[in-house]
C-alpha cells in the first residue's frame, strides 16, 4: 500500500500528469501555407526609407494531418516600412472557413519571419487565441507594378475559449 509520504507523492504526480495532459489537449497544432496576392499603395519612397499601405487576398492549405484551416480565404491590410534593406510590417487578417465562420488575426513581418497571432473568431471559432511563425517561401516576379505574389508558410498552436 505504500506509506503516507509515498501515496501524497503518488497524488501529486497524478494532479501533474492530468495538467501536463489537459494542456496538452488544449492547443492544437497547424501547419498551414498560403499564397497571396498584394496591392501596395505608396507613401513615401527614397533609398533610405519606404512606407506603404497594402491590401490582398490569399488562399491557405493546411500540411498537417488535422487539416485544420484547410481551404480557407483570407482578406488583409496593413502597412510597412523599409529602412536600407529591412522591411517590417504589421497586417490586419480576415480568414473565413467554407462554412463562414471568420478568425480575425494579426501578421507582424520582421523579414524573413513572419509571427501570427490569432486574436477573434466567430462561429466554430468563438474564442480562439494562438500564434505561430514561418518565413516567406517564394516569391514571384510582380505581374503588375505596385504588386507581389508570394507564398509563405506558418506553424503553431491555438486553442478555442472552454
Amino acid at each position: 500500500m505504500g506509506t503516507r509520504k509515498e501515496r501524497k507523492i503518488g497524488i501529486v504526480i497524478i494532479f501533474v500528469l492530468v495538467g501536463f495532459i489537459s494542456v496538452a489537449q488544449a492547443q492544437t497544432p497547424f501547419d498551414i501555407t498560403y499564397c497571396s496576392s498584394v496591392t501596395f499603395t505608396s507613401v513615401y519612397t527614397s533609398k533610405e526609407l519606404t512606407v506603404s499601405g497594402s491590401t490582398g487576398t490569399s488562399i491557405i492549405f493546411s500540411n498537417h494531418e488535422n487539416k485544420i484551416f484547410d481551404n480557407l480565404t483570407m482578406h488583409f491590410v496593413g502597412v510597412s516600412k523599409t529602412v536600407g534593406d529591412e522591411r517590417t510590417a504589421l497586417n490586419y487578417i480576415k480568414l473565413m472557413d467554407p462554412d463562414g465562420d471568420i478568425i480575425v488575426g494579426e501578421i507582424s513581418v520582421k523579414e524573413p519571419v513572419k509571427t501570427l497571432k490569432l486574436l477573434h473568431g466567430t462561429g466554430k471559432w468563438k474564442g480562439i487565441k494562438g500564434e505561430g511563425q514561418g518565413p516567406g517561401i517564394t516569391k514571384g516576379k510582380p505581374i503588375l507594378t505596385g504588386t507581389s505574389q508570394g507564398c509563405s508558410r506558418i506553424k503553431g498552436t491555438f486553442e478555442l475559449a472552454k
